[in-house]
């Protein structure tokens, strides 16, 4: 098992804020974070916006952006697919995540308490288990890289 969090630490090219360059849909966004968030509006000049954005504004005005209709049933194969752009386009990282074998990838979100994408252990989320969607997208990539 490898837990991740932020992009600073220890497999922090997991995160979608460590800073690396994503082409995705015609867009260069300066992470995985940006490209992601720019995908909850259909709008394409709102999509440019975002990759002006550095990725913890990119995620509050992910917060702000009103929802393409589609989004619940879309955004995890989007982070699957902005997961696989980012891996793919970066050699680096491909190589990162492929050495990680079959280990499970768990994002630790202790320090934000998110137990859709990631996994919290804090005392008060302890008794929830986390979906770690996240870590199951880089799984997905993983697999498909090889």
């Amino acid at each position: 098992m490898i837990k991740f969090s932020r992009s600073n630490e220890k497999y922090g090219c997991f995160s979608n804020f460590y800073p690396c360059s994503v082409e995705y849909g015609g867009i260069v966004y300066p992470n995985s974070e940006c490209a992601w968030q720019s995908l909850k509006t259909l709008d394409m000049e709102k999509r440019k916006k975002f990759a002006t954005y550095k990725a913890a504004d990119a995620k509050k005005m992910g917060r702000r952006v009103e929802l393409r209709s589609d989004w619940e049933e879309v955004k995890y194969q989007l982070m699957v697919d902005v997961c696989y752009a980012k891996f793919s386009q970066n050699k680096e990282l491909k190589s990162i995540l492929q050495a990680t074998g079959e280990e499970e990838l768990i994002e630790n979100t202790t320090a934000w308490h998110d137990n859709v994408w990631g996994n919290c252990e804090c005392e008060r989320c302890k008794e929830t288990e986390g979906k770690n969607l996240l870590g199951k997208a880089l799984m997905e990539v993983r697999s498909k890289l090889k």
